[in-house]
Parts: C-alpha cells; sequence; structure tokens
C-alpha cells in the first residue's frame, strides 16, 4: 500500500492557522487540566510519604496508631526509652529521640487582629531540639530556633498557603495568634517534599501549656542500623519489645514510614476522584476533538477523492489524516508539558493534613505528552472513518 508522504499531513497543518491554533490551545488545555490533576495525587502521595525517615521509629499511646493527635504517652517515656534500648543513634552524647505533641489549632495573623476575625486551623508541633536530629530533612531558612517561655514559634515556608494570607505577613518577627496569644515568629524552615512545611512549630513545653495537657503525643526515635559483625545497633523489633515489656506505658510501636504511609491509603479516595476528574477531562478533550477535527476534516472531501483517484486507497488516506491530527495533539500536549513544569511544579495546595506542592516530574510529562499525542489519534479516527466513507463519485462532488 503506497503512503503520503508526512510532509503532506505538515503541510496541510497550516492550510487553515486559526483553525491550528485552536487545535493545539485545546489540546494544551486538556493536557493542562490533566497534569494538574496528577501533579496533585503525585505531590499529596510524595509529601506525605517522605515525612518519615527510613531510619526512624515513632511510638504512640496504645489505639491510637492511626491518629497521633489522639495519641497520649507519660512525659517520662522518653527518658525510660532511653535507658532501656541500646541502638539508639546519638551524637555528642545527645540521643536523637524526640518528644513530641501535636495538636490541630485556630491561627490568625497579627497581634492586633481582632478576636473574631477569621482562622484557620493549622497543625502545630511541640518539640525539643532534638526535633532537629530526627527530622533531617527540616533546616531553617530563616531566623532561628524557637526559645522556650518566650511564645515563641518556627513556621514551615508552607504555612502562608495554609492561613491564607501573603508570605509577607509571616516574615521574622511578625506575630501568629493562637490559643488567644500572640507568638512571635522567631524563625522559618524548609523540609522539602514533606507535610512538615505546612506546620508551626514550637518548644513542647509551651504547647503543652496552651493545650493544658501534662502528656506527649508520640516519641520519634532514630536508630543505629543494626551491625551483625559488632552486634551494635537496633532494630523495629528492638522497640516493639520494649513496648510489649512495659505494659504499664501502653505504647504500640511502628516504623513513622509506615505511620505516614497509612495516613497517604486514607487519603486514597481523594487521589482516587483526582483520576477519576482526569479522566473525564480527557473525555470531554476528546469529543470536543471529534468536532473540531470533523469540521476540518468535511471541507476536505473532494480532495480524499481525488487521492482515491490518483491510486491512494483509504487506510493511507487515513492514517495521514491521524498524522496531522496527532502531530496537532503533539504540540498542544508539548506546550502544556512546558507551561507546567515552569509554573505548576511547586505549585503550594492546601488540604486538611496542611498543605504540599504539585509535582510536575519526569513521570508527569510522560502522560501529559502521551495524553496529547491520544488526544490527536483518537480524535482523529472517527471523523476520518467518516469522511472516507462516500463512494468516489459522491466525493467528487463533495457531498
Amino acid at each position: 500500500m503506497r503512503l503520503l508522504p508526512i510532509e503532506y499531513a505538515i503541510r496541510n497543518l497550516g492550510r487553515t492557522p486559526s483553525r491550528l491554533v485552536l487545535s493545539i490551545v485545546g489540546a494544551a488545555l486538556v493536557v493542562l487540566l490533566l497534569l494538574v490533576a496528577v501533579g496533585f495525587v503525585r505531590g499529596m502521595d510524595r509529601a506525605l510519604r517522605m515525612a518519615g525517615g527510613a531510619e526512624n521509629v515513632i511510638l504512640l499511646g496504645a489505639g491510637s496508631e492511626e491518629s497521633v493527635e489522639r495519641s497520649e504517652i507519660a512525659s517520662a517515656t522518653p527518658g525510660v526509652l532511653a535507658a532501656s534500648v541500646p541502638g539508639i543513634r546519638t551524637r555528642a552524647g545527645v540521643a536523637y529521640i524526640s518528644p513530641q505533641v501535636h495538636a490541630m489549632l485556630p491561627a490568625r495573623v497579627g497581634a492586633e487582629s481582632p478576636p473574631g476575625a477569621s482562622a484557620r486551623q493549622v497543625m502545630v508541633r511541640g518539640v525539643t531540639p532534638e526535633a532537629s536530629l530526627v527530622h533531617g530533612s527540616v533546616g531553617i531558612v530563616d531566623g532561628r530556633w524557637p526559645r522556650p517561655g518566650f511564645d515563641e514559634v518556627l513556621l514551615g515556608r508552607r504555612c502562608a498557603t495554609v492561613l491564607g494570607v501573603p508570605e509577607r505577613s509571616l516574615d521574622v518577627g511578625e506575630s501568629l495568634v493562637m490559643d488567644g496569644r500572640a507568638w512571635t515568629i522567631a524563625g522559618r524552615f524548609a523540609a522539602p517534599g514533606t507535610v512538615f512545611e505546612a506546620e508551626v512549630w514550637m518548644p513542647l513545653e509551651d504547647l503543652k501549656a496552651a493545650t493544658r495537657r501534662d502528656s506527649i503525643s508520640c516519641i520519634i526515635v532514630t536508630l543505629d542500623p543494626f551491625d551483625e559483625s559488632t552486634g551494635e545497633g537496633a532494630e523495629l523489633d528492638d522497640i516493639a519489645a520494649f513496648a510489649k515489656m512495659r505494659p504499664d506505658l501502653e505504647l504500640v510501636a511502628m516504623a513513622e514510614q509506615a505511620y505516614y504511609g497509612k495516613l497517604a491509603d486514607f487519603f486514597a479516595p481523594i487521589r482516587i476522584v483526582a483520576w477519576v476528574t482526569a479522566s473525564l477531562i480527557a473525555l470531554g478533550g476528546v469529543i470536543g476533538g471529534l468536532n473540531t477535527t470533523y469540521a476540518a476534516f468535511a471541507t476536505r472531501i473532494r480532495e480524499f477523492g481525488t487521492l482515491q483517484c490518483i491510486g491512494y486507497r483509504r487506510p493511507a488516506i487515513a492514517l495521514s489524516m491521524v498524522q496531522e491530527s496527532a502531530l496537532a495533539g503533539a504540540a498542544g500536549g508539548l506546550l502544556a508539558c512546558g507551561v507546567g513544569a515552569l509554573v505548576l511544579d511547586g505549585l503550594a495546595v492546601r488540604f486538611s493534613m496542611g498543605a504540599f506542592g504539585l509535582v510536575i516530574d519526569a513521570p508527569v510529562i510522560g502522560i501529559g505528552l502521551l495524553c496529547g499525542l491520544v488526544l490527536g489519534v483518537v480524535g482523529a479516527l472517527p471523523p476520518a472513518v467518516r469522511c472516507l466513507r462516500p463512494p468516489i463519485a459522491s466525493a467528487l462532488k463533495g457531498h
């Protein structure tokens, strides 16, 4: 079967510039919306799963394995743990043991805000300086660590998204109102790719006083990998054995990555909705493309009849039509991926756990390019079949 040269399809693209622009922009919009949906799914999943350290173990109150906010542990437990379990990582004599309190509190910006001003729920984490050891991804980018007893806090760099305020409103030295008190912003921190960046950190004892509790929510421990040759280090089973041998403490131990993995699974319905939305967007794009492509091909029925008269078979003509549409769809997909990589990548999105950034990485861009190509191919097949259906005589008459 003799095929039409690819140059024929490329030349036909420019026959109607306005229609070409419409096809490319339409495909780009569909692919761009798809990139948002896929980037949302990947961003949420990555933010939750990357929060847990590979060698970290989290101890929670028994029965609170799925919500650290409901967990309660005696404040003396970290000391008991340090004295009972060998193999916990240390640096300069300081053990990687971080007692923490987690609480959702309403917060608003500005010490002079009226009491009735709108406030948003934000995750507040009460920590000690050891938190910077167990959470290695956290680094202060502006200011300093908050001092206990001075009503100071440390903010993640995505807190502005959570609170719905401009970044400048949360500069170091500004105030954040929580629990009817003004807390001075002592510093800002970054923890790329994790949900920590949407949290407010403050000294442990300050948060315990603000929430009127004398217990802690959890303990996060970093273990040295177990070395069989020296017998040094520890594993999750060692911490789990400690929890079982001390039933009076009512503890349960699990890998920190496993805990955040459960949170990621909890938000699976949201990710499913995002995928369904992306599918509907793609379907709508295909339907819209069918109409546009048919309108473009319907005016060329006489041309298709002429091609058949000079020896080109219908499958060859249909393939050329698909090539033409696929090139326009691929161009739209490429345009959308460029915009997504430059504008959407890292764009902050707020959700119940805080905020995260859209992820437009190589797999997402690959999906976008493939979608643009599929839009072009699938959107051309039905119009091509319909326009090539008339007999040659009718096609030459333009019917």
